[in-house]
């Protein structure tokens, strides 16, 4: 059983309700389903904050998972070696301020209860956690994003095409919602080519810290899947900026790239076990 304890926050304010034309009864504002399937993370050793990070829902055979970076659960280089995490979801459709904070151990018996993979570049660094069942409330207002969310081999991207990230650039979003944002990218390498022979594709973006785990997603515009409840193709998980170890950091700007890794990883991570 992955242990957890929940913390149940009211909103911090009076949300400001809508009324719908025509009506005298207030309606909850349209939200895109996105920002409901993306999950601010804390990190910490014990009861001592480390750091911040993004994640998001995945949802395969009717089992729920976390997704985000490897490296915001163990990073051996940084000695950062959080033992439990904090995730915020919603638990009220009409209200997002109201929200729960979700603690989930990261280690038991010694072993940990994340999933990580390898390919032949090494480690992928991608993670996975299984929210087992009673995990999550069942009053949480959350999307998740499938194995249909995820682009085919045949699916074909063009360099240059917009993306977006969703997270929690240096811990910031909206405090009172409990909702992250979004930043505009731009796919920057051929998409479906394992760049430098590593499992990513690189993106042109403005990036900070408390990003990495982010979904990188792409627009659906066409069919029936342009009409899903959560319309987007799941490209990439975002893990980190690149630089050149080389660059002159007085004569020479950053290259404003970032790794993504594939996607279809999560495949391989969610298998039952």
């Amino acid at each position: 059983m992955l242990w957890c304890s929940i913390t149940s926050h009211p909103p911090e304010v009076p949300a400001i309700a809508q009324l719908s034309p025509g009506s005298t009864s207030p309606v909850a504002p349209a939200i895109d389903t996105l920002l409901l399937a993306v999950a601010r993370i804390s990190t910490f050793d014990l009861e001592r904050p480390l750091t911040h990070a993004t994640g998001f829902f995945f949802e395969r055979d009717e089992r729920l998972f976390l997704v985000t970076s490897r490296h915001v659960l163990i990073d051996r280089p940084s000695n950062h070696n959080p033992n439990r995490i904090e995730i915020e979801v919603h638990t009220d459709a009409a209200d997002l301020g109201r929200s729960v904070t979700i603690s989930l151990l990261l280690y038991r018996d010694g072993r940990s209860l994340w999933r990580q993979g390898l390919d032949e570049g090494g480690e992928i660094d991608v993670a996975m956690i299984e929210l087992e069942p009673g995990t999550v409330p069942a009053t949480a207002r959350l999307h998740a994003f499938t194995p249909a969310h995820l682009l085919g081999s045949s699916g074909h991207v063009e360099v240059g095409s917009s993306l977006l990230v969703i997270g929690f650039p240096l811990g910031f979003h909206d405090t009172l919602h409990h909702l992250p944002v979004a930043r505009q990218a731009m796919l920057a390498s051929a998409y479906g080519m394992r760049f430098q022979g590593q499992g990513y594709f690189l993106t042109d973006a403005r990036t900070h810290r408390g990003t990495s785990g982010a979904p990188v997603v792409l627009r659906e515009r066409h069919g029936r899947a342009a009409r899903a409840a959560l319309p987007w193709k799941l490209l990439g998980v975002h893990s980190a900026r690149l630089d050149m170890s080389g660059r002159d950091k007085v004569l020479d700007e950053s290259l404003g790239l970032n790794c993504a890794w594939y996607a279809d990883i999560l495949m391989t991570l969610s298998e039952r076990r």
